[in-house]
């Protein structure tokens, strides 16, 4: 799955189109991960069909389509089209045919939890980086939580406050130490990538004007 701050990164770009209340939007965005929090699997609360965790994005709008225009419910559906994209190019290009090419030039032959690990690791190298270079506002962080109506069956809404407390100490322990496998290069693009498509999909679903 991406990292919490690259889904926030990516509700950020596209909220500078779509105008929206950037404070539920972007807990929205993190909402999905609070199943590790609440010892839940990820099939619910990502809308996935099997335990591969990829989000099955129809499953989840024949539910909620009609509740997109909660900013939060919005950020919701950002981040798990952010994972399907995750897993359909990003991992794709980082882990080729159970390769990873590490940026120091060694290649390692590695599969399953084994590639994960090498790319979650890589996590807190490019955490201060994205906030940095995509100016995150972390007010969320701090302040009062918004009230949010109950529309989410899928997670326990008045337990968001674990999801925003887990993302703030993400950035309270964030380090830059030497990275493995992805620079901020492949970031870039993967970010990039999310926001055409995801805005080219809230057009298709009448949700902004091609204008916007």
């Amino acid at each position: 799955m991406a990292s919490s701050m690259i889904h926030m990164a990516v509700a950020h770009e596209l909220n500078k189109k779509l105008k929206k209340d950037e404070q539920k939007l972007l807990i929205g965005t993190i909402a999905p991960d609070i199943s590790k929090l609440i010892g839940e699997r990820k099939m619910i609360s990502h809308f996935a069909v099997d335990d591969e965790n990829i989000p099955d994005l129809y499953k989840f709008l024949n539910v909620y389509k009609n509740n997109l225009n909660d900013d939060f419910v919005l950020g919701y559906y950002i981040h798990l089209y952010t994972d399907y994209l995750w897993f359909k190019y990003f991992i794709p290009e980082i882990n080729e045919n159970n390769y990873i090419t590490k940026l120091d030039g060694t290649v390692v032959k590695c599969s399953g939890k084994t590639a994960y690990i090498y790319i979650y690791n890589d996590y807190t190298n490019i955490n201060i980086d994205i906030i940095d270079e995509y100016d995150l506002d972390l007010k969320i962080f701090y302040n009062e939580l918004p009230k949010f109506d109950n529309i989410i069956k899928e997670i326990p809404m008045d337990k968001l406050y674990l999801i925003v407390n887990k993302a703030g100490e993400i950035i309270e322990n964030s380090k830059k130490t030497k990275e493995y496998v992805f620079n901020m290069e492949n970031i870039h693009k993967f970010i990039s990538l999310c926001v055409d498509i995801i805005y080219s999909n809230l057009i298709d679903l009448n949700l902004c004007d091609k204008g916007e």
